[in-house]
């Protein structure tokens, strides 16, 4: 057999399946998730063997997983930056334990100005006092502490601290957030001699000027003190200030009560040096030579003497004058009157502007009181007057009246009396008769009123008084009346003697 008639080897892959396909992917994936589940194992066992611990700084907490044993390889590990005077609970040799807490409190970052320094620490001091002591500084009660331009006390409280939070991912809470440092400044207090009253003593202060000192050392100084070097004077090292006091007084004058302080030493110069003059009679109390003492009371009394000139006016008469040739009711002004004037001297004194004494030296008449004369006219003329019926009237005199009317049954006077209807000149009431005031209308004068007509004054009534004036009716056609109205009076007019020249203005006629 040539070598031909046997076959030759060839590497041929066998044909893909489902099956083959299945199997070359689970190969696959076990290379992948072998290793996985390895590292997820190693994983489990780590945390199931790790410490849980709750760890705190300044506030901030976070939960820590660790297998270290001591506090202090935990700080390593967290690479926290620490000093020696922060505070670590427990201590950093003591172990951890499942669950355990641990609290690291870090001091607070201080910026002192001070001496001509400035130096930078970390305290736990709560007052300005402590914090000095911290950073080695002397301290005075007399130096002065300041917070932002703010005056404190040495063993006044601090405030809080300012936290700002800086953002930085992928940090822990403690590690985003940053304390400003307390900025505080000492003012070294100067000594300064006072020197008051013959007595000296030392004084501190920080102040700038003598006046802010002594305020601030609660020394008063009064408008009156005298103090050396001036108020405004500037403070320095071994600065000797004077004081001259002066002594409290109170001035009554003019209606004022002034308190204030003077260095005179009698009333005299103390008036003098607070500018209170004075003048012809004033006088003062306690004397000019008297000398000064605390809180005494100075008393100046203002006083004068005035010429017054008073009058008494003594009213003027008003009389009336007949004149023959003046119309009646007519009135013309002949003397307008002047009052009389009677005058007095006196002599008024004054004390502090109230009048105490008037001496009465001389009284005169000035001028004589002169009546006022008003002439009324007597001149009586026949006048004419047309009704409005046509008819022609012929009066003497024409008066405004208020005009009201009655009857027999509205006369007031009852049924049963024997004057019932029965006039004052005894004519049985009907229309007609008109009641009048005698002193203004004569009676048994002849009358016309538009309106009613003729009339005759045969009546008077209580209340018809002045220009008032009731028309008479029959209780049967009477016509009630109440309003102003004219009446004249017909011509003859009656004698001289019945006649009212000058009527009354009640009631007043309207204008």
């Amino acid at each position: 057999m040539s070598a031909s008639a046997f076959p030759k080897e060839h590497n041929i892959a066998p044909p893909t399946t489902p099956v083959t396909q299945r199997f070359a992917s689970a190969r696959a994936a076990l290379n992948f998730g072998v290793p996985l589940l390895l590292g997820l194992l190693l994983w489990f066992v780590w945390l199931v063997t790790a410490r849980q611990v709750l760890f705190t700084v300044d506030g901030y907490s976070d939960r820590v997983f660790t297998h270290r044993t001591t506090v202090d390889a935990l700080l390593t590990d967290l690479d926290l930056a620490l000093e020696s005077h922060d505070r670590i609970t427990p201590a950093r040799a003591s172990g951890l334990q499942h669950n355990g807490v641990v609290r690291v409190e870090r001091a607070r970052p201080v910026e002192i100005v001070a001496d001509g320094r400035r130096i930078e620490i970390e305290s736990w001091g709560v007052t300005g006092k402590q914090i000095m002591l911290d950073a080695a500084l002397s301290v005075d009660r007399h130096d002065l502490l300041t917070l932002e331009n703010h005056a404190l006390s040495w063993d006044d409280p601090l405030p809080a601290a300012i936290v700002q939070s800086v953002p930085v991912a992928e940090k822990r809470d403690w590690e985003k957030v940053m304390v400003e440092p307390l900025a505080l400044r000492v003012q070294r207090s100067i000594p300064v001699t006072i020197e008051q009253d013959d007595f000296a003593f030392e004084l501190k202060s920080t102040a700038q000027t003598v006046g802010e000192m002594l305020h601030n050392a609660g020394i008063t100084v009064y408008a009156g003190d005298m103090v050396e070097p001036a108020l405004s004077s500037p403070i320095s090292t071994g600065l000797r200030v004077r004081i001259k006091r002066s002594m409290p007084v109170a001035v009554q004058v003019d209606d004022r009560l002034i308190k204030t302080r003077t260095r005179a030493h009698t009333v005299a110069d103390a008036l003098s040096e607070l500018g209170f003059g004075l003048s012809g009679l004033d006088t003062v109390s306690p004397s000019l030579s008297e000398p000064l003492r605390d809180d005494l009371a100075i008393k100046i009394t203002r006083i004068r003497e005035e010429v017054e000139i008073d009058e008494d006016v003594e009213p003027f008469e008003t009389l009336f004058l007949p004149d023959a040739e003046l119309l009646i009711d007519t009135q013309q002004l002949t003397n307008p009157g002047a009052a009389g004037v009677t005058r007095r001297r006196s002599r008024v004194r004054y004390e502090d502007g109230a009048e105490v004494s008037r001496v009465l030296e001389d009284t005169w008449i000035a001028q004589e009181p002169v009546p006022r004369t008003i002439a009324f006219g007597q001149k009586i003329v026949p006048q004419t007057y047309v009704t409005p019926n046509g008819d022609e009237i012929s009066y003497w005199r024409k008066i405004r009246v208020i005009t009201t009317s009655y009857s027999a049954n509205t006369a007031g006077v009852p049924k049963s009396a024997a004057w019932y209807g029965i006039t004052f000149t005894g004519e049985k009431m009907r229309r007609g008769i008109v009641a009048v005031d005698p002193r203004v209308i004569p009676l048994r004068t002849k009358t016309y009123v538009d309106g009613y007509g003729l009339g005759e004054a045969l009546d008077t009534g209580s209340a018809i008084k002045g220009r008032r004036v009731d028309l008479g009716y029959d209780d049967w056609n009477l016509k009630l009346w109440n309003k102003w109205s004219d009446i004249y009076l017909l011509w003859p007019p009656p004698p001289d003697y019945q006649i009212t020249w000058v009527l009354p203005n009640w009631p007043a006629v309207p204008q």
